[in-house]
């Protein structure tokens, strides 16, 4: 996922060479009042989910709406959502504007909106920007978006028992426990029919009731991590409709939750053994210097935690839980392994985790002034409505073999078939069930991106999903999560750069360096 501390970095005219084309069939008449609506800008304030975002959001470059699409695409005529939506104009000359430039910047619960916002300020002087509005969207239940997926209060939060994130490692649900998440959610959110509404397959149908209301004949979209699965279900269900597709950090497309998840466990163990390497070199490194040890000397500072935590700063306690995702926020990012580094010091050397705290909540989307994000809501409610569901027999076995893939997020707690899934009682089956997007037919020229240090998207899975969708694939060589659109490699954003303006893809075996 790509989140608010990995921040990344939108008509087609005469210099576009794609033909004129009729999109997919064209909207049913009962979608028409969607498609056909007009938007109005205007400022964009009331989009920030905390003071400090508000604050940025003002500034006169940004401009915001929303988007109304069907809460139930099979009732068009029923409830509605309204997808809160940021545009920041194009910046050269009108005559070369080729149209929109739509992002998503992953999670699943990151909000689009507020990163392309970040993302403009470093692509000020990009080609990118000159020829392109940026548009940046919160997926329906997310961020500024109407109705958004509410499941915990910001007090609750701080408390620790909103732990239900699809990925973790330590932890236990009974039944009871997941059916007070499902009441909590519908309680907070307006009902069972919003936890129903939120999957990818609707949100794709968004993204195309976006393009024509932002007057583009054809989507010109860039997706990372969750942002991938995005664009490829949108290719699967409106491959006419592509102009050109970047997916980079992708999602494989051919597994389902629980082999992705081992897989995902096994990148940031990797990732954790090269921090210990970097670290070793080091004769203060708080993981030692024989990095083979490394695994064993964290599980003693941090398994502890389970039951007693320590100081983090501001009156709060760091869990187990906490610390250990302040360590994965920063293998996300090679620029954060020193931040991680210091942070495992001040565990060993006093007893507190202030520094991983901080890391642990650029991650999960609590600002500086206490109040927090939706981001693990909908996180949670977006994959239940995404993913297959598990008995307790079949999570109890994906726990014991996570742990054994991701050792040093083992909390050696024992899982013996009473643990539950966290969507068991979810009001609604999932709607996206693996493989998606195969055999597409009628898709433009693609792009992905995968990056060979990946620790939450291996590099194997953007390989498949180039392979599926029939798209040229970009390496890179890297530690990191996702590569577009930030200032580290040049090489990167030019490729990028040519193929959303030029249609140019790069050479079969194309590789970039960070």
């Amino acid at each position: 996922m790509v989140l608010a501390a990995l921040a990344l970095a939108a008509p087609l005219v005469a210099a576009c060479t794609t033909e004129p084309h009729q999109p997919d069939d064209g909207p049913a008449a009962d979608l028409a009042q969607y498609y056909e609506q007009d938007l109005e800008f205007g400022p964009c304030a009331d989009l920030g989910q905390s003071p400090a975002e508000a604050e940025f959001l003002q500034a006169d470059a940004f401009e915001c709406t929303y988007l109304d699409v069907p809460m139930d695409y099979d009732d068009p005529d029923g409830r509605q959502m309204q997808v809160a939506v940021l545009r920041v104009p194009a910046q050269g000359d009108p005559g070369q504007r080729i149209g929109s430039l739509v992002t998503n910047p992953g999670g699943p619960g990151g909000s689009g909106a507020f990163i392309a916002a970040v993302a403009s300020i470093g692509l000020a002087e990009s080609p990118l920007l000159q020829r392109f509005d940026l548009v940046g969207f919160d997926p329906r239940g997310v961020g500024a978006s109407v109705p958004s997926i509410q499941c915990f209060t910001d007090a609750e939060r701080d408390a620790g028992l909103a732990k239900t994130t699809l990925l973790g490692t330590s932890g236990a649900w009974t039944s009871d426990d997941t059916q007070d998440f499902v009441d909590r959610c519908a309680e907070g959110s307006g009902g069972e029919d919003v936890l129903s509404s939120v999957g990818t397959r609707d949100a794709a149908r968004d993204m195309d009731v976006l393009r024509a209301a932002l007057g583009d004949d054809r989507l010109s979209f860039l997706g990372q991590s969750y942002g991938t699965r995005l664009g490829a279900v949108y290719a699967e269900q409106f491959p006419g409709n592509v102009r050109a597709m970047v997916l980079d950090g992708a999602i494989d497309p051919r597994q389902g939750a629980g082999e992705r998840r081992i897989e995902l466990h096994a990148g940031f163990q990797r990732s954790f053994e090269e921090l210990a390497q970097y670290c070793a070199q080091s004769a203060d490194c708080p993981l030692g210097t024989d990095p083979g040890q490394a695994t064993q000397v964290f599980q003693e500072l941090v398994q502890p935690l389970v039951d007693e935590p320590v100081p983090a700063g501001g009156g709060r306690s760091a869990d187990f839980y906490h610390v250990t995702g302040g360590v994965g926020s920063g293998l996300y990012a090679e620029e954060l392994w020193d931040e991680v580094i210091a942070g495992i010091a001040q565990l060993a050397d006093e007893g507190r985790a202030d520094r991983l705290m901080v890391l642990n909540d650029n991650l999960n989307g609590r600002a500086p002034d206490g109040s927090w994000s939706n981001f693990l809501d909908a996180n949670y409610a977006i994959n239940c409505m995404d993913d297959e569901r598990r008995t307790p027999e079949a999570e109890a076995e994906l726990r014991a073999r996570i742990a054994e893939v991701n050792p040093f997020l083992d909390s050696g707690e024992e899982f013996d078939g009473t643990t539950r899934n966290a969507c068991e009682q979810w009001p609604a089956e999932p709607t996206l069930d693996a493989p998606y997007a195969q055999d597409v037919e009628g898709l433009a020229d693609t792009l992905v991106i995968s990056t060979t240090g990946d620790p939450a998207t291996p590099y194997q899975s953007g390989v498949n999903l180039a392979e599926d969708l029939g798209s040229s694939l970009l390496t890179v060589e890297g530690e990191r999560h996702t590569a577009a659109l930030e200032a580290i490699s040049p090489c990167v954003n030019g490729v990028v750069a040519d193929y959303l303006i030029d249609l140019s893809l790069p050479a079969d075996g194309a590789r970039c360096e960070r």
